[in-house]
């Protein structure tokens, strides 16, 4: 009895079926996908430690559990539980090399490159209590509440990155980190102040670890310390071009291991 259960669970035709229902009920119908960028909330946070237990292994109830997740979801964003006017960190991240390397790769080995970023990254951001608010192709957009925590966050997810490998390649990961008070839209954060940590990012060139001063103050200097980062000052280059839509008066850090 409990073989023909198994059986049925894993069929790849009930399977679909459930799958295909899920497509019509409210919400991501990717929900619970490591690619999967249905927003913050208690079901999101049970779907990640449910989805420990369970592994990659296809099956019919597993589908039912992530729609019903996937419902639950939806309803904590109508309802936009959990937001309101506040400082927070936003923090932006992208894959150094990640185009030219994709172009040879190809599509499959990018997708799974991918999904191995996000289950190395994602937990530590969701540790650390921010959220991914949207992926940029190789990078994402996160914000939290508390700077410290981003930054560790920030460092623990550099640290787990190094232990992905695709045929050889790891990725590297530029960072940048700035405190504001950007609006919020829905799921979404607007304003200047997440166009300054774009722009704070992109400062990083191959690798680096970049943050704003106003980010900066705010954290603690012990967690600095405790995390073996120093503060260095970005100059920027001859030939690099000028930041565009931020204030003149911009001042980044480029942190880096203490000697």
């Amino acid at each position: 009895m409990v073989g023909w259960v198994q059986d049925v669970n894993r069929s790849p035709g009930i399977v679909d079926v459930v799958r295909r229902f899920r497509r019509v009920l409210p919400g991501d119908p990717t929900f619970g996908d490591p690619l999967s960028l249905a927003g913050e909330g208690s079901a999101l946070a049970v779907a990640r430690v449910a989805d420990k237990f369970r592994g990659d292994e296809p099956g019919a109830t597993r589908e039912i559990g992530l729609g019903a997740l996937q419902v639950w979801q939806a309803v904590l964003e109508r309802t936009g539980r959990g937001r309101g006017e506040r400082d927070v960190t936003i923090v932006f991240t992208d894959l150094v090399g990640f185009s030219s390397w994709s172009l040879v790769a190809g599509d499959t080995a990018t997708l799974t490159l991918l999904r191995k970023v996000s289950q190395a990254v994602e937990p530590a951001v969701a540790a650390g209590g921010g959220h991914v608010v949207k992926r940029l192709g190789d990078g994402i957009m996160a914000v939290f509440y508390r700077p410290d925590q981003a930054l560790e966050a920030v460092v623990a997810a550099r640290t787990a990155l190094s232990d992905v490998d695709i045929d050889g390649y790891t990725p590297t990961m530029r960072v940048g980190i700035h405190t504001g008070n950007p609006r919020q839209i829905g799921s979404d954060w607007l304003g200047v102040d997440v166009t300054i940590a774009a722009r704070v990012m992109q400062t990083g060139g191959n690798g680096n670890l970049m943050i704003s001063r106003n980010a900066f103050d705010a954290i603690h200097p012990d967690t600095v310390d405790a995390l073996g980062l120093a503060p260095r000052p970005y100059r920027r280059g001859f030939f690099a071009p000028k930041l565009t839509g931020v204030p003149e008066d911009l001042k980044i850090l480029r942190l880096v291991p203490q000697r």
